[in-house]
């Protein structure tokens, strides 16, 4: 088993309020670790999935009334929306009778933005956690290379399956689930073929500015849809949208944001890569390392932080910028693959727009180094650990 980073945080979460929200796409192990941490407490678990167990909560007061000195688990919630209200009471009563914390455990496959508009009730009695697919400091200490997880993805079983190609295949079937099941629960009917479609181009496009009119042309589709199928895709958690930085820069700045597929094992397979030396001669190898290392980078940040690229019309770039909440600082991070961790003129340029406290290029070495008296070289592991121990 992989020893998850955010466990801790959700138990210390859970330490001090009625519910916590674990919130992270299908798959990506949230009820794994919700088990493990009421391993040694009593529990209950109920998976929304099933009838049997949505039948339990027809009369939820009634059902839960006997388990109220118990850690009560609650599987798939935006199955049952309606939930929230009846869980407001019964934590309020339960507070009036001095249970106030360590109540309910509550797992979600929508996005926390989306969640909250169900859990509006619950507003002071709640606190989010978001999963990640695993990063590369939880795989390292698993002793599974950086190279395995880029090809692979951060999914559990795609990440530990026995070979390459049945990882591959996992994640194949992971997307015909998501677009065939998943997504009719969660947005407007879409054909199942004209998603993958959509998600397959914004493969194909990885870490480009988003397009919307190109994107509808190639879909025959209008441009407003194209949004709307990317927003979709954004609230399950499998696309992210990095906006462009804007601050008060007398510069012209791009102002589209980026998008990327997270998970870098969906990308992989919506492409059809299923190895490292396929991916090696793919054009979009350099796209696809940068899309991985964000992911994990944002896994790691602290609460609060703030991720943007910032780029001028003039071709001034920095692939990451992290405004770091405190006095951390404004951090600008460079993101290459090859190992002589160069950085041209534009990202120097960009540096003294943005005023970066700290300057860094993230590649795929062992030993960190300086390249300048303000840029420092440093893999990624360390990276995330350094990130970690702000």
């Amino acid at each position: 088993m992989i020893e998850r980073i955010k466990k801790d945080l959700i138990v210390e979460a859970l330490a001090r309020q009625a519910a916590v929200a674990i919130i992270g796409p299908r798959q990506v192990g949230k009820t794994t670790l919700a088990l493990e941490i009421a391993d040694g407490r009593e529990s209950l678990y109920l998976d929304l999935e099933s009838r049997a167990d949505r039948a339990k909560l027809n009369e939820p007061e009634l059902f839960l009334r006997n388990y109220e000195d118990q850690l009560v688990i609650l599987d798939e919630i935006h199955r049952v929306p309606e939930l929230f209200p009846e869980i407001r009471g019964i934590i309020d009563r339960g507070r009036r009778r001095g249970k106030k914390t360590g109540r309910f455990l509550i797992l979600g496959s929508a996005s926390i933005d989306l969640l909250r508009q169900s859990g509006e009730s619950l507003a002071g009695r709640i606190e989010y956690v978001d999963l990640e697919p695993i990063n590369a400091l939880e795989a390292q200490s698993a002793e599974i290379s950086t190279d395995t997880l880029w090809i692979r993805g951060g999914f559990p079983d795609s990440l530990l399956a026995k070979s390459d190609r049945d990882s591959s295949r996992l994640r194949r079937s992971f997307i015909r689930t998501y677009l065939e099941r998943d997504v009719p629960q969660f947005g407007p009917r879409v054909p199942s073929e004209t998603l993958e479609r959509f998600w397959t181009m914004l493969a194909n496009g990885q870490g480009s500015l988003l397009n919307a009119s190109r994107l509808a042309a190639g879909l025959s589709v209008s441009a407003p849809t194209v949004t709307s199928y990317i927003d979709l895709l954004a609230d399950l958690l499998l696309v992210r949208r990095l906006k462009p930085f804007h601050k008060n820069i007398n510069k012209r700045l791009v102002r589209s944001p980026k998008v990327y597929v997270r998970d870098s094992g969906l990308l992989h397979a919506l492409l059809g890569i299923v190895d490292y030396n396929e991916l090696s001669g793919h054009p979009v190898v350099g796209f696809s390392w940068e899309g991985f290392v964000i992911e994990n980078i944002l896994s790691i940040a602290p609460e609060g932080t703030k991720a943007s690229f910032y780029r001028t019309s003039a071709g001034a770039e920095i692939d990451l910028v992290l405004e770091l909440p405190g006095k951390n600082g404004l951090w600008a991070i460079e993101i290459k693959r090859s190992l002589t961790a160069k950085v041209d003129k534009g990202f120097h340029i960009a540096c003294e727009d943005i005023q970066a406290d700290r300057q860094l290029v993230v590649c795929p070495i062992e030993e960190s180094f300086k390249i300048s008296q303000s840029i420092e070289a440093i893999g990624l592991v360390p990276f995330l650990q350094l990130l970690l121990d702000r």
